[in-house]
């Protein structure tokens, strides 16, 4: 493949310059590298078009991924970021994140005889991160449980390449089409269905957020469809309201109930729920 991802490209290898180099993630439209370097641990993502497929539609926009969300942190105000094309696309880099995600630190829970409850200031560090965006006026548009990196200092809300909030640059936008479905609004859901577009809100944040917590808290998804259903069908049962019944225990529980909320008023505040959960 010409400009293969199988190697990071010479201009953040000139930036970086690491001592080590690992491949995390391999998939289509994008990989993400952990490198060490002398001038810290990094993050760094590099995407490429999806060509079209029998089954699977042509996506460019995975090529201007990476840029759109190194120019989403810079506008949010982090620091120890950089943005830029290569070959076949565009690259981030940023910094690396210590811990397990949502998902995997749950694990113990979602066993058949688990007597071991999520911990709710797991689930609040995971909301004071998304309260954190929302403060400044953004949405973050694919919450999901492997977006929330659980450190030993602090939770870390990752992947905001399909951020709104503010002004990107033109040449690497692209418009919103929905995200993940177990973690889709079913206003989002609907909205996509219809025009294939749909602008990303801190309401769907919060659904998504609940969404997150229950698969991660016990293994089952939001909204009912067969694991192999086409992506239309998933999103049909989202839009409309197929939802299951919670069984997250306590008050976790019925605070993911409001959150998945099919009414997007209906739904908590990220500074509602924080204060539920605490």
């Amino acid at each position: 493949m010409p400009g293969s991802t199988a190697e990071l490209p010479i201009v953040v290898l000139d930036a970086l310059m690491p001592t080590a180099q690992h491949l995390v993630i391999n998939r289509r439209g994008s990989t993400v590298w952990e490198v060490e370097s002398h001038r810290g641990h990094y993050a760094v993502k590099l995407g490429y078009p999806i060509e079209a497929t029998a089954d699977w539609p042509a996506q460019p926009w995975t090529a201007l991924a990476p840029a759109r969300e190194g120019a989403v942190l810079h506008r949010l105000g982090f620091d120890e970021i950089a943005y830029g094309e290569w070959e076949r696309g565009t690259w981030n880099f940023q910094p690396w994140h210590e811990g397990p995600d949502l998902y995997r630190l749950w694990e113990p829970c979602r066993g058949r005889d688990s007597s071991i409850a999520p911990h709710t200031s797991v689930a609040l560090g995971c909301v004071e991160a998304l309260a954190e965006l929302h403060a400044k006026g953004w949405a973050h548009g694919d919450v999901q449980p492997a977006h929330f990196i659980i450190g030993p200092g602090r939770t870390h809300l990752i992947d905001l390449a399909l951020a709104r909030g503010g002004q990107v640059p033109e040449g690497y936008d692209f418009p919103f089409r929905g995200c993940l479905v177990h973690y889709e609004a079913p206003e989002i859901a609907r909205s996509v269905l219809a025009t294939g577009e749909a602008e990303p809100t801190q309401e769907a944040d919060i659904y998504a957020l609940g969404a997150s917590l229950l698969i991660s808290a016990t293994g089952w998804r939001a909204v009912e469809y067969p694991d192999d259903a086409p992506r239309p069908v998933q999103r049909e049962a989202v839009a409309n309201g197929r939802r299951r019944p919670v069984k997250a225990p306590g008050e976790l529980g019925e605070l993911i109930d409001a959150m998945l909320s099919h009414a997007p008023e209906d739904r908590p505040t990220i500074y509602e729920v924080g204060e539920a959960l605490s």
